[in-house]
């Protein structure tokens, strides 16, 4: 019997490659979006689901469980991008963010773990952010988002180690998808203290996930994730560097990592 596996945002860019990867290993795959209709040529089915609505996530896990009797892995893959300076991001914007990166996850994790413990069995995979290991000038609000889920996953995964259910962290770097598309961006203002600094990041940052990785190489992690025995806390994917970076913010003075961030952002 294929393991039956629900995807957080499996319409477009990371969710929908690992949903067609998975398709092809002979999972069973649900991914969700908040307007499924528009994506009549997904290669799995898609549901309703807005990770911001318990009612809409209540719904969805019920109508998975439905159609196949079982959820076995949960990809909280939803996720959405936030740039600017911080003080000058609207609190409405801030808020947001962290209700799609960080409390809608964990909701989505409450509405799983009945069922997974009934079936004394499931792993969930939180598709996080190298950027969630370090505060990033001009993404601060994203990387708190993102930092966070990291750590929530830690606490979470020893509060549920009893009933059979794994839980891990995914953290990739810049893959090549539309989520720059559908990131909010603070504008650059005009006569803004930030105006030049920020402007100049922006077009990097956004040079950076234009010309990133292949996301299929986060698909076949999540792949070997879910044929792992004993799933790790913590994954990375992405260029050497980018996963090099983790290493450096651990050995190094804070102060000294500080300055090669200053220097590659040209800060």
């Amino acid at each position: 019997m294929s393991k039956v596996v629900l995807i957080t945002g499996g319409s477009s860019g990371i969710g929908k490659s690992i949903g067609e990867f998975l398709i092809s290993k002979g999972y069973t795959v649900f991914g969700t979006s908040r307007h499924p209709e528009r994506y009549s040529a997904s290669k799995f089915k898609l549901i309703t689901l807005d990770v911001a609505d318990t009612t809409s996530i209540a719904k969805a896990i019920k109508n998975v469980v439905e159609i196949s009797g079982r959820l076995d892995v949960l990809i909280n893959n939803a996720g959405a991008g936030i740039t600017g300076p911080i003080e000058e991001i609207p609190d409405v914007e801030i808020k947001r963010n962290f209700e799609t990166n960080l409390f809608g996850p964990i909701n989505v994790i409450k509405a799983v773990l009945p069922q997974m413990r009934q079936q004394n069995s499931g792993l969930i995979i939180n598709i996080t952010s190298i950027a969630g290991y370090m505060g990033l000038p001009y993404r601060g609000i994203y990387s708190a988002s993102k930092g966070a889920l990291e750590l929530i996953t830690e606490a979470f995964r020893m509060e549920i180690k009893d009933f059979n259910i794994s839980m891990s962290n995914l953290a990739p770097g810049d893959f090549a998808t539309n989520i720059a598309a559908g990131r909010y961006h603070a504008p650059v203002t005009i006569g803004s203290p930030y105006e030049k600094k920020y402007g100049s990041v922006l077009r990097n940052i956004n040079e950076d996930v234009d010309n990133g990785n292949d996301p299929t190489l986060v698909a076949n992690a999540v792949y070997k994730i879910i044929n792992t025995s004993n799933p790790k806390i913590h994954y990375k994917v992405g260029a050497f560097m980018q996963k090099f970076s983790i290493v450096l913010k651990r050995i190094l003075p804070d102060k000294l990592y500080e300055r090669l961030l200053l220097k590659h952002y040209k800060l």
